[in-house]
């Protein structure tokens, strides 16, 4: 990792609240002194690294240390005790720590050793951290879960998210001794709350402050995200640096990611003094993976160091409550969503009653459910088939706002603040500070409308004062502010937040709409042309030595008709093209369609091959569509021979390209239309040499209005021969040259290469 790669702060160079946002806290180069930091290589243990303090715990020099073997440093029961633990585990950070009776100049001394690997260039490097293990030792790794055992069963018994949030607080405060525990939630934006605290009774309460996101930057909320608990011993440390301080494969300090003595950063550390904090230790809250929120413990009576097991017994606990946060989350989101879907069915199923209007359908009229008990709003405004319809507050300006959503880029537009976001809307709404509006075809959208929601935060201090100028020689640098003092702020010009599922429901109810719209048959054409490019390929596959292009074009005023093409590669590693046409247009011919390509979809990808596919596509289609009718040529390429087989239910022959220039109508035999078929679909086999290529189309490019299926072949045929056989045909001229302005039918055309 580089500065110019991550845009952090070189390592040294001076930190301050200007940019403590891009210090590289993972790579401190030191550490706190409570414990001493060893990085050996393996297998043969020599130390790489150490921590300047070697000497306070071990009673050695660190110029002796690096370069030194384990059983020169610990003494040989320690460095076996540590080869065992090494040989027997795979991941030790799951098994931390390990017990070791190191040998000092005072005699053996039991220690905790914390063991971790990190990346050193080429290799790794095993990293151990010794703790004294001295005091009180409640707890070691095998019984963590008994010293949190009631305190899990409180958590499974809690009714209500906050009394979650307090039985963690009040058990953390327990196992750990600080003299504030507080549960600490993230916004959206990262600002944090206080939503529990278990404390000292002579100390001021923290609860219900709010603390900006500009307190816990960006990287130390990565870290928190990898390292789920921190300690800070003392704030008034010295850092131990390591030494040497870069290492020798990156040029960069350590990483200490996942180190339990990393060096914090001093502005935190500084942060934390003003605020009269002595120790400190966090527990990181994750949902998903990422970071809802921290266990805060603050110790004000002096350094504080919980051993080992007892912070690992709290980060249990945490785990424990996060688990119960996903699950108490995930439960109240499915009542929701039963909520919503029950409300959705009721106002599809007004929107679906062809005697009223669809607007007056959805704003609830004679007492039905509204789009105000899908997703809650003081008003809602819905134009629908050339009518405008509104429910709950009267709406200033309703023009303007259909103007502002026709505007829209967006299917979906979520704002909260006019204000800020959309000012020209908010001059014409004042009463309105938040929209959320779903576009619909033609001009149609339902908008719901919220007003602003003024309420008071209370902060720890002022946000907006971050910083405090501090006289230094003929410096002047920024500080953490110093002042923590309940500071309260009115909070204007922005509505209640949309929650992601009242989001959800307005985007199903607009999928749901859609359908609607088509089956009242009042859908236009832009719809149509949706649903009909929705069910070609997006991207036509890349295969090496072949080319493939094609292109699709509704028939003249833009009815969308049933014409498909598809390519796709077999798992046999052969590949097929397939172009159809199902009689009409609109809905019902756009939907046969889509029932048949993904039909014959599936049965080439089992392995059939066209006659076999056709064949069951025939009795597909006789059995599901007995008024449609439908043809389709269907091709197999092997990519390596050349080979193609080929069979066609009713459709045009496909047109054959020869290396030289040369275009042919296939002589190849075509079965009856699907629904009607034959049961024995013949097949025809013929190989594509290098620089051939095979033509399919659908009959709208050879038979119109205008021109008869003779005079269209023999365009086609035409259009597709080359004088010049380097030089290849531009099907978008093809398409133009048979474009037909009377034409009531499609356009398809698909062109297979086989390169040269």
């Amino acid at each position: 990792m580089t500065q110019t790669d991550e845009g952090l702060l070189a390592p040294g160079e001076p930190v301050d609240l200007d940019n403590c946002a891009r210090e590289p806290i993972h790579i401190p180069g030191s550490i706190q002194r409570w414990g001493v930091l060893l990085a050996v290589t393996e297998p043969d243990l020599v130390v790489r690294h150490a921590s300047a303090n070697v000497d306070e715990l071990l009673g050695r020099r660190v110029d002796d240390t690096v370069g030194a073997t384990l059983d020169e440093v610990l003494g040989t029961v320690a460095a076996g005790q540590l080869r065992h633990h090494l040989r027997a585990w795979g991941d030790l950070r799951a098994r931390n720590p390990v017990v070791v009776t190191a040998q000092t100049p005072d005699g053996p001394v039991e220690m905790d050793a914390v063991l971790h690997r990190i990346v050193s260039g080429p290799s790794t490097l095993l990293v151990v951290e010794l703790e004294a293990a001295l005091g009180p030792r409640p707890f070691s790794f095998p019984n963590t879960y008994q010293a949190v055992r009631g305190a899990i069963e409180q958590l499974n018994h809690a009714l209500s998210l906050d009394e979650l949030y307090d039985v963690t607080a009040r058990e953390v405060r327990t196992l750990t001794g600080f003299d504030r525990v507080m549960i600490y939630r993230f916004d959206a934006e990262y600002n944090g709350e206080v939503v529990a605290e278990a404390k000292r009774a002579d100390l001021n309460s923290f609860f219900g402050l709010h603390y900006p996101s500009t307190d816990i930057p960006p990287q130390a909320r990565a870290l928190y995200e990898k390292n789920w608990v921190r300690l800070i011993a003392d704030v008034t440390y010295v850092p131990a640096p390591l030494v040497p301080g870069l290492d020798e494969h990156t040029g960069l300090p350590l990483d200490l990611t996942h180190s339990v003595l990393r060096s914090v950063s001093p502005i935190h550390c500084e942060y934390l003094g003003n605020m009269g904090v002595a120790a400190s230790m966090s527990i990181s809250l994750l949902r998903d993976g990422r970071l809802w929120g921290l266990i805060a413990c603050h110790h004000y009576s002096g350094p504080h160091n919980p051993p080992y097991g007892v912070r690992a017994a709290a980060e249990f606990l945490g785990s424990s409550l996060s688990l119960r946060l996903v699950a108490r989350s995930e439960e109240r989101a499915l009542e929701e969503q039963v909520a919503a879907a029950a409300t959705l069915g009721h106002l599809l199923a007004a929107s679906r009653d062809g005697d009223h209007a669809l607007a007056d359908a959805l704003v609830g009229r004679a007492g039905a459910a509204s789009a105000l008990d899908l997703v809650p709003a003081q008003s809602v405004v819905v134009r629908a088939e050339g009518r405008v319809a509104t429910a709950g507050d009267p709406v200033e300006d309703v023009a303007g706002l259909l103007a502002w959503v026709d505007a829209s880029p967006d299917d979906v537009a979520v704002r909260t603040s006019l204000r800020d976001q959309e000012p020209a809307l908010a001059a014409a709404l004042p009463s309105v500070a938040g929209v959320l509006a779903v576009r619909l075809p033609d001009d149609q959208c339902v908008v719901w409308l919220r007003h602003e929601a003024v309420r008071n935060v209370d902060w720890g201090g002022d946000p907006h004062n971050k910083a405090i100028a501090h006289r230094e020689g003929d410096t002047v640098r920024l500080s953490p502010r110093k002042s923590f003092e309940r500071w309260s702020e009115v909070v204007s010009g922005t509505s209640e937040p949309w929650t992601e599922q009242q989001v959800r429901s307005a985007g199903e109810l607009r999928s749901r709409l859609l359908e609607t719209l088509l089956v009242r048959n009042r859908w236009q054409l832009r719809t149509a042309q949706n649903v009909q490019r929705s069910l070609l390929p997006q991207e036509l596959p890349e295969i090496d030595g072949w080319s493939i292009r094609a292109r699709y074009e509704p028939a003249a005023g833009g009815q969308v008709g049933g014409d498909w093409y598809d390519a796709l590669e077999l798992p046999d590693g052969r590949f097929a093209v397939v172009v159809g046409d199902v009689a009409g247009h609109g809905l019902g011919a756009a939907a046969a369609m889509g029932q048949l390509r993904n039909t014959l979809r599936g049965f080439l990808l089992r392995g059939d091959d066209p006659a076999q596919a056709l064949r069951w596509l025939d009795h597909v289609a006789r059995l599901t569509m007995p008024t449609d009718m439908a043809t389709v040529v269907v091709a197999v390429v092997d990519t390596a021979s050349g080979e193609v087989t080929i069979s066609a239910a009713g459709h045009p022959r496909p047109l054959l390209l020869d290396a030289g220039g040369g275009a042919l109508l296939t002589d190849l035999p075509v079965d009856r239309p699907l629904g009607v078929g034959s049961g024995a679909p013949p097949t025809t086999r013929l190989t594509l040499e290098p620089g051939g290529g095979l033509v399919l189309y659908s009959d709208g490019l050879v038979d119109s209005r205008q021109t008869d299926l003779r005079a269209g072949l023999r365009r086609i045929v035409t259009l597709f021969e080359r004088d010049d056989e380097t030089r290849p045909v531009d099907i978008d001229e093809v398409m133009a040259a048979c474009r037909d302005a009377a034409s009531v039918d499609d356009l398809t055309l698909l062109v297979l290469c086989r390169d040269t």
